[in-house]
């Protein structure tokens, strides 16, 4: 039996776990169509996780994928966040508003939380994936010991080393062209900036675990692509943001179909690591931001407060648009209308 017909997959398709954008709704309609549909968790406690998966599970009865964040502990320092605010300042006051007196750790890595590793093992979801790193061997075997399959990103042979060497079951390949979070496990360290085509095919040729390739595939060319290089499917997250089932508002759909969706943009300045964003007023002015960015997700918290303060004076320049190289070729209709067509599409590529 293939990996695929062991979760039930009817076409190696992967909607990508995307947090804050990927919903209930939206997974069980990808897995009810032959898919495997994936939430976000990482962004959120354990309770909140928990009602995400029991949402999840009440509309669908096929596998699907939680994905959980494994960065290292957010390192505070006064000082950066202080002169983070400041250069801010005038941003928020644009908006006649001002920046918060000080920033906070607006979530915790999986690598420091109990209570969600319980909660999981608890509710022992099918799959589980990991993004920014792999968590420690004692939470991987908790996993794995109540049936849990493991996935984790990888954008360099190195890092899928240390996943393979953990005991991760597949690796998800994502490529420069990704949107969202790049899943490096060290920001700071050297990034070749692999695409998906090259690094999924260094994968394949080194790795003995089986290799999911993610970045810019938006069409079924694209998938019929990745399969031909070796994948055993092809993860896709810009491609379902128009669904009707995503949690996308109104603007971060309409900037799929601006001109800034043809110019996405690797950015610190939303979050305090890299992220592919469609360009907007905040990537413009993190381009030419002289001061030090706080660490992940400390920067987050600073970023949201701004983007509310020009959202309630009806500015959406400063969203969290997220967006891979591919945008422009979007579709909107119902996820599992889309996810047939897809599977179309790639199948007459062929």
């Amino acid at each position: 039996m293939t990996l695929l017909q062991q979760l039930g997959m009817a076409v190696p398709i992967i909607q990508a776990p995307m947090a804050g954008v990927s919903t209930p709704k939206l997974a069980a309609a990808i897995s009810n169509a032959g898919g495997l549909g994936s939430i976000g968790i990482g962004a959120v406690d354990a309770p909140a996780a928990r009602s995400m998966i029991d949402a999840t599970r009440a509309l669908t009865k096929r596998a699907f994928n939680v994905n959980l964040f494994v960065h290292a502990t957010a390192k505070a320092d006064a000082a950066t966040e202080t002169r983070w605010l400041e250069a801010l300042r005038p941003l928020f006051q644009r908006y006649e508003a001002t920046p918060p007196d000080a920033l906070k750790t607006i979530y915790t890595s999986f690598a420091d939380d109990d209570n969600m590793l319980a909660m999981l093992v608890e509710a022992a979801p099918p799959v589980i994936s990991f993004h920014f790193g792999v968590p420690s061997s004692d939470r991987i075997n908790a996993l794995k010991n109540v049936g849990c399959l493991l996935l984790a990103s990888a954008t360099s042979p190195d890092e899928a080393r240390i996943i393979e060497a953990a005991g991760i079951d597949v690796v998800v390949a994502q490529g420069w062209e990704a949107g969202g979070h790049r899943g490096v496990f060290d920001p700071l360290g050297l990034d070749d900036q692999l695409g998906m085509a090259a690094l999924t095919r260094l994968l394949v040729r080194q790795a003995s675990i089986p290799v999911v390739a993610a970045g810019g595939i938006m069409d079924g060319q694209g998938i019929r692509a990745t399969l031909n290089l070796g994948a055993i499917a092809a993860q896709l997250g810009t491609a379902f943001i128009a669904c009707p089932e995503s949690a996308a508002d109104q603007a971060y759909r309409a900037a799929l179909s601006t001109i800034g969706a043809n110019h996405t943009i690797m950015t610190h300045a939303i979050s305090g690591r890299p992220a592919r964003c469609i360009a907007n007023q905040f990537t413009e002015w993190g381009a030419s931001a002289e001061v030090a960015v706080p660490a992940y997700p400390i920067a987050y918290d600073a970023g949201k407060a701004l983007n509310a303060a020009a959202k309630a004076k009806g500015e959406n320049g400063f969203g969290a648009q997220w967006a891979g190289q591919g945008a422009p070729l979007h579709r909107t209709m119902p996820a599992a209308d889309l996810l047939g067509l897809l599977w179309r599409e790639a199948t007459a590529a062929a």
